[in-house]
Order: C-alpha cells, then sequence, then structure tokens
C-alpha cells in the first residue's frame, strides 16, 4: 500500500513538473497556416532565382541576430523584395528553426513573381514590387477554429483582451503585444498575439490592428481565431499558446506582456524541487530523442549553427561555378547533385535540396547528424553543410565513379565490373551495413539500401550514402514502428504492410542489392506491375530449379563461366540474397551473419525459404497494397510517403 502510495505521488509530481517544463520550453510554433502565392509569374527565371537566392542569403544572416529582416535583390521586374518576421515570443533558437521551416515551403510557389506564408510562429512574403509599406490587401484572411463553441462570457473576453493587446502593441516600438485573461466566473482564460510588421509606420500599423480587430469577431463563437493581413497577425485562442518571453529581451520591451497570471505552484520549496527532476527529464528527453532519430528546438538550432560543419553559401557556390549545369551529376525528386571543386583543390559532390517542400527541414537535420555521427570506410564523408540559401545544402566527399546503378544495370558500363570487384563491393556494403547495424553506440537503420545509394570510388569500393530516411534504433526496442518510407522493391513485406522496422528491413534490401550484382537486373517494382516476374521470384524459381547461371549478367559469363570458383561464388550470392529476401524475418540472418557467409568458404548456408508475394493471393494482396501507397499523400515524421514510393529520392546519378 505504501510502495502504491508512493508511486501515486510521484507520479502526480512528474505530471506537475512536466507541465512545469512545458510551459518553460520554447516552442518555434513552426505550423504551416496559410500560404497564398501570386497568380502572376516571374519575367526571367535565371534571374528571378538568382535574385531568390541571393535575398534568402541576406535574410538568413540577419535572422541570426533579429527576428526581423528585409532584402532588396536585382533590378526591374525580377527584383525580389523579400520580409521574414518571426513574432518577439519566439527566442533565437526558435525564431531560427521557424525561419528554416518557412524558407523551405516558399520554393514551392515557383514559378509565381510572389506570395506569402504564415506560421504561427513567423511570416514571410516574396514580391516583384516593394510592398513593405501594405496594411491590407484582396488576400487578407480569417481563420476561425471550428473545434469548441464558446459562450457569451468568453467571447466577452476575448473582445477585451483584444482590445487591450492592440492598444499594447501600438505603444510598444516593436510593434508587438499578447496577454492572458480570465473568463470571468470561470477557470478558463483567452490568450492573444498581435504584431505588425516593423516595416509599416505606426498610423498604417494602428490601421491593421484595428482591422484584424473587427475580423477576429467573426471567430469569437469559437475556441480560436486569427487573423491574417498583409500588414499584421492577430491571434486568440482558449489554449495557451504563448512563450514565455526571451529573457535577453531589451529593457524597452519589457511591460509587453499585457496580463499574467502566476501558477499555483509557484512556491520556493516546489521550484527547488522541480529545478532537480526539470534537469533529469530534459536529459533523459534528450537522450531519448538522439536515440529515435528526432532532435528538440535547441538540439536543431545548435547543429544549425555548427561552425564546424558549416559551409558559406557563397563558398558552394563558387565552387560548382555559380550551379553550372556542366557541373551536373544527376537529379531527383527533390534536388540535384553537383560536381563542385573547393579552393583548396578538393573535390566535393553537393546535394542540393532546392524548390522543394516535402523535404523538410527535420530531414535535413536528420541527414547531418546521421552522418556525422559515424565513420565507417564504406560510408559516404560529409564535409559539411550550409543552410544559408533558400535550399539546404549538404557537402559530400566526390566519388568519381559516382552510384553502383550506373553499371549494374548498363550492358557497356557493366563490363569494367568483373565478378571479383562485384564480390569486393557485395562485401564493402555488407561491411558498412554490420558497422550501422552493431558496431556503433546506438543501432542505425539506412531504410533506403540500394544500388543508386551505393558510390563508388576510383578503385571501386563502396560507400554507402544517402541517410535522409536512416533512423536510429534503440537497443531495448524490437523494432519500432513508423510510417513507410524507402523506394518500392527494395521494402521488407512487413515494414511495407504493418511500418514494423527493424534491421531486418535493411537485411531485405540488401538481399535485393546481391540478387541486382549477379543479375544485371533491376527488381524496382515500381515499374512493373507483374511480381510473379520480379527479380526475387525470378531468382528463387531459378535456384529451386538448380539453373541460378541462366539469369547471371551475360557480362559476367566471360568472367564466370571458365572458372568454377566465379561459378560457385555466384551462386552462392544468389543463395544468401535469397536467404536475406525470405517473407519471415526471423529467418533472415543478421547482416554480421551473412558478411560471415560471403566472405568465408567454410560457413555453413542453410536452405532458404519462399520469399514474399509468391503465389497468386499474396501477389494480389501486395499489388493492391502498393497502389494505395502510391496514390497516398500521408506523411510522416520528415518523409512524404508518395515522395518516397514514387522513387523520387535524390540520388548521385
Amino acid at each position: 500500500m505504501k510502495k502504491s502510495t508512493h508511486t501515486t505521488l510521484i507520479f502526480i509530481t512528474l505530471i506537475i513538473i512536466s507541465l512545469l517544463v512545458s510551459k518553460s520550453k520554447g516552442d518555434a510554433r513552426t505550423e504551416i497556416i496559410e500560404m497564398k502565392c501570386d497568380e502572376g509569374v516571374h519575367n526571367n527565371s535565371t534571374l528571378f532565382v538568382a535574385n531568390f537566392i541571393r535575398a534568402t542569403e541576406i535574410t538568413t544572416n540577419e535572422m541570426q541576430t533579429s527576428h526581423f529582416s528585409t532584402a532588396v535583390v536585382g533590378t526591374g521586374p525580377n527584383t525580389n523584395y523579400l520580409l521574414t518576421q518571426c513574432y518577439e515570443d519566439l527566442s533565437s533558437q526558435d525564431c531560427m528553426l521557424c525561419y528554416a521551416q518557412i524558407r523551405t515551403y516558399f520554393p514551392s510557389c515557383f514559378p509565381h513573381s510572389g506570395g506569402r506564408i504564415y506560421l504561427d510562429g513567423c511570416f514571410m512574403r516574396l514580391q516583384n514590387y516593394s510592398f513593405f509599406g501594405e496594411y491590407a490587401s484582396p488576400n487578407d484572411t480569417t481563420i476561425c477554429g471550428n473545434t469548441t463553441r464558446k459562450g457569451a462570457l468568453f467571447q466577452e473576453s476575448t473582445s477585451r483582451a483584444v482590445a487591450n493587446a492592440v492598444t499594447g502593441a501600438l505603444s510598444n516600438s516593436d510593434y508587438f503585444a499578447r496577454g492572458e485573461m480570465l473568463v470571468m466566473g470561470t477557470n478558463d482564460s483567452v490568450y492573444v498575439l498581435a504584431e505588425c510588421w516593423k516595416t509599416l509606420s505606426p498610423s498604417s500599423c494602428r490601421v491593421c490592428l484595428d482591422n484584424a480587430s473587427i475580423s477576429i469577431t467573426k471567430c469569437s463563437s469559437w475556441s480560436e481565431g486569427r487573423v491574417l493581413n498583409a500588414g499584421c497577425f492577430m491571434r486568440y485562442s482558449d489554449t495557451n499558446f504563448l512563450n514565455p518571453m526571451p529573457a535577453t529581451s531589451r529593457s524597452s520591451r519589457r511591460g509587453r506582456t499585457i496580463a499574467i497570471v502566476v501558477s499555483a505552484f509557484s512556491s520556493v520549496v516546489v521550484l527547488a524541487v522541480a529545478l532537480v527532476v526539470i534537469l533529469y527529464i530534459r536529459r533523459r528527453r534528450y537522450v531519448q530523442q538522439r536515440r529515435n532519430g528526432s532532435y528538440d528546438a535547441e538540439e536543431m538550432a545548435k547543429i544549425l549553427k555548427d561552425i564546424s560543419l558549416n559551409f558559406k553559401y557563397s563558398t558552394i557556390e563558387n565552387a560548382t561555378g555559380n550551379w553550372d549545369e556542366s557541373n551536373k551529376l544527376g537529379q531527383g525528386g527533390f534536388g540535384t547533385v553537383y560536381k563542385g571543386v573547393l579552393s583548396d583543390g578538393r573535390e566535393i559532390a553537393v546535394k542540393r535540396l532546392f524548390y522543394n517542400n516535402k523535404f523538410r527541414a527535420a530531414d535535413f537535420y536528420n541527414e547531418v547528424n546521421m552522418i556525422s555521427s559515424v565513420e565507417h570506410k564504406n560510408l559516404v564523408r560529409l564535409l559539411g553543410c550550409s543552410c544559408s540559401g533558400p535550399e539546404s545544402i549538404l557537402v559530400y566527399e566526390y566519388l568519381p565513379n559516382m552510384s553502383l546503378d550506373l553499371f549494374i544495370f548498363d550492358e557497356t558500363k557493366g563490363r569494367d565490373l568483373s565478378w571479383d570487384k562485384r564480390l569486393k563491393i557485395i562485401i564493402g556494403i555488407a561491411e558498412g551495413l554490420v558497422y550501422l547495424h552493431e558496431n556503433t553506440t546506438t543501432r542505425i537503420i539506412h531504410r533506403d539500401i540500394k544500388a543508386s545509394n551505393i558510390l563508388l570510388d576510383l578503385r571501386f569500393r563502396p560507400k554507402i550514402a544517402d541517410f535522409g530516411l536512416a533512423r536510429s534504433f534503440p537497443v531495448d526496442k524490437s523494432h519500432i514502428s513508423t510510417a513507410i518510407a524507402g523506394t518500392l522493391g527494395y521494402m521488407a513485406p512487413e515494414y511495407l504492410a504493418h511500418g514494423q522496422l527493424t534491421e531486418k528491413a535493411d537485411v531485405y534490401s540488401f538481399g535485393v542489392l546481391l540478387l541486382e550484382v549477379v543479375t544485371g537486373v533491376a527488381n524496382n517494382t515500381s515499374k512493373s506491375t507483374e511480381y510473379n516476374d520480379s527479380l526475387v521470384t525470378t531468382a528463387w524459381k531459378h535456384f529451386k530449379q538448380g539453373k541460378v547461371e541462366e539469369i547471371f549478367d551475360p557480362n559476367l559469363m566471360m568472367h564466370i563461366s571458365p572458372n568454377i570458383k566465379f561459378q560457385k561464388e555466384a551462386i552462392k550470392v544468389v543463395h544468401i540474397g535469397l536467404l536475406c529476401t525470405q517473407e519471415s524475418p526471423s529467418l533472415r540472418p543478421s547482416m554480421s551473419a551473412a558478411l560471415k557467409m560471403l566472405a568465408t568458404n567454410d560457413e555453413p548456408i542453410p536452405a532458404p525459404t519462399n520469399p514474399p508475394f509468391i503465389d497468386e493471393g499474396t501477389m494480389e494482396l501486395n499489388n493492391n497494397m502498393t497502389q494505395r501507397l502510391l496514390n497516398t499523400s500521408n506523411t510522416d515524421d520528415s518523409s512524404s510517403v508518395s515522395h518516397t514510393l514514387t522513387d523520387l529520392e535524390l540520388s548521385f546519378r
């Protein structure tokens, strides 16, 4: 009984402390509220894009020290007038995160000549004319929350809170006010934020906020409302969305909070105990986020400003010859890869994530953090990154032979890969995966092992690339559940069907890759509707009939046919590939076991069981599942399903 009571008290205490933590921790408020692109298009694509890049470079530098920035770049109809502003209750770190997020959305308005985006924490607008003094436009919008109806007392309190916010904002040089007001006779409160863009004159700000306060009355019978005007933003809610004011605010900003309600748990004793528990909770939260491959605002901001990894945008621009087409190595669904040469002579591969609204900021930070935390001879080396333009940029070591798919699926280039080279490539990939799965403090699942993500150096040594979808895997978990991301034809059936992710998903992809290397045939089922003709199924049937040599790549026959040793090795690789692609994940070998079988001749190899989708019923089921996935547009924590499943991944091609 005492133990139960003690546990209950601890539980209640932790709830109280967690509430205090959540109230004290900043929120970048990166939820997109409204995005409006202009109907007109720009005059000159080349000039407009170049001016946009330069404008965002200017604003990025200024936003690191301020909540507000404007830039004017270019002349005539291709001039870029850019304004971006964070709301004043965001910390500097949260402001940078909100800005980083809104910057990734904006290029999707291309090729339109401008637009504006409202997030709950920041605003951005781009035009080809000077709009800085505008406080109203035909695109002004009011958005009401429709979840909860409110009574007369709440409406009355909302009107008074909004009026106070307008008065407060107009009395501050920052044009900002926020506040909380208790609803008379209830335990409810209404929370309000109002802010004008700093390019407005005081009289224009007054008109804008007066208009907003009138417009927001349309929402007063609901629990939440927002007004999105050309010159200002206003929001109220029955939920506290406000951040604590940054501790570094200037003295002139004091008093901007209209109403402050002192917490019932503000006693010295509770706060003293809370401090100890908060430090413990934050430490545990940080460790857990690192394990899960996700990061809080402070961690992401730290990575953003990490000097050891940061490249200036101008440095990368110069290295690639201002993104000269002759330096383009390949293009994928969310970016382009260029070859570059730094001033010290180093050759680099630049992964440019440009004009995209699907590759979110979290993906970028995930790849930077994931690849910078590991080092192995069979993993591509990250040299740095750049965040100072409209796109996020990753800088890798340059590998002259580019990707494996350019060789094994090409009738001419395939002749350059003898069996000996192919076997060394296979073993190198296996060694890299063993390191990711077993030899790091945190297990890492790549999630997108395929031929185009295997890069080759001058001596055809393999390096695993593209960690944008990689996930950390806690050692105390049997699996992690996540929305599906990867490439059709390489995804394990249990992951495809249930989103259950383990190392065995990489093992399955590796098995498919083995079969591709031996046969020279791609298994990408997103390009095929006949599952009985897939590479895995074909290899399985030939293996059962003892006719594996019939599916060997013709480019290998000159090496394999006269050499019994090579024949046995190639058949063994197909055998191991079928072990890795078995339907049951428990029957698939670990990567270390697969490596041992590949690298030694005396290691016993068990007989494989059938691969997935081998009978007509499961083939039909999988075909329907695949079609649904190809048609969906739902997203997970970092990647769009439609983005990854329609083969839009960026690769070094």
